[in-house]
């Protein structure tokens, strides 16, 4: 891992050395676990980093990304070789054939400033399993170099577009929007078929304005790139700042495919409707008044979901 002796993994290309305790715009060392997880919608085992090369207003993350600042402890550096085995591991476990987890993802904070470890923990789980899929989730601020490298491991790419207009983006994240651009546009029209999805928070009067800009720019390079729309939900900096109605996100839709995009959905939108407890007990077929202690569900509780947004 001699790249984080000079590290330029991202744009900023601080150039310091990681290894000898030196931090550059993410404030990171060695590569740092937050925590890992079996995740139902990726169906993945899902390894979490801290740290970031943005600082974003509205990180839902922030005490992952923004680590160590926020005084948050977590489970820290983990030898390479220790954590492709803890995860093939848990990706045979009775759990992961429950949920149907078969592939390995990575996500944080921002995974990408720590790619020479994600390098050598797919390689050492591809030894046990050579076949497993590999993903990963960015806010897309590497340099060319580093994106190629990550091409070179992964099977798909979940690319986050924060906003079009350069101003925008720097006021959102601190960073220039050009080295996201640059990259989304090599992997729209160079390797289409590893990018999952490109998405766009949507924060009314901030980056509504910028969706049509961004389907425009895809659908010139193309057409039929998957991209999605995710209601934003009030954090961080923007806690009182308010979310999207579903119109907003109806209208949005209808007007990246009035750009010429043909992939275009969404998820999640607000505020939502207030609903007694009652109502989400019959949704899960949880039987109301509560008694854990008498519930012949107790072993298989279906209050425990696996990621609470798929309950509405």
């Amino acid at each position: 891992m001699k790249d984080f002796k000079n590290c330029k993994l991202c744009e900023w290309r601080c150039g310091v050395n990681r290894l000898e305790g030196e931090t550059g715009i993410c404030h990171v060392e060695l590569p740092e676990v937050a925590y890992t997880s079996l995740a139902y919608i990726l169906k993945s085992y899902s390894i979490t980093f801290l740290g970031c090369s943005f600082k974003c207003l509205y990180c839902n993350a922030y005490r992952i990304s923004q680590y160590p600042d926020t005084g948050w402890i977590y489970r820290g550096y983990i030898e390479p070789e220790k954590m492709a085995r803890e995860a093939f591991e848990h990706l045979e476990s009775p759990l992961a054939k429950k949920i149907g987890a078969y592939r390995l993802s990575f996500t944080g904070g921002e995974p990408t400033i720590h790619t020479p470890y994600l390098e050598e923990l797919v390689r050492i789980i591809r030894k046990f399993k050579p076949s497993i899929e590999v993903g990963v989730a960015t806010n897309g601020f590497t340099t060319v170099k580093t994106l190629k490298r990550l091409l070179e491991i992964v099977n798909f790419i979940n690319f986050e577009i924060k906003a079009f207009n350069d101003e925008t983006h720097r006021n959102l994240t601190g960073a220039p929007s050009e080295p996201v651009l640059r990259n989304a546009a090599y992997l729209a029209e160079k390797v289409p078929e590893k990018v999952r999805v490109f998405r766009t928070v949507v924060i009314p009067g901030i980056t509504d304005r910028e969706v049509p800009m961004i389907a425009e720019f895809l659908s010139e390079i193309n057409e039929e790139i998957p991209y999605r729309l995710i209601g934003f939900r009030p954090n961080f900096v923007l806690y009182y700042h308010r979310g999207p109605s579903k119109t907003l996100m109806d209208e949005l839709v209808k007007k990246c495919k009035e750009k010429g995009l043909k992939n275009v959905n969404y998820s999640g939108y607000y505020p939502l409707k207030i609903k007694d407890p009652v109502y989400y007990l019959k949704k899960l077929g949880c039987p109301p008044p509560r008694n854990c202690g008498e519930c012949k569900f107790n072993n298989e509780c279906r209050v425990t979901l696996m990621e609470p947004w798929l309950f509405k």
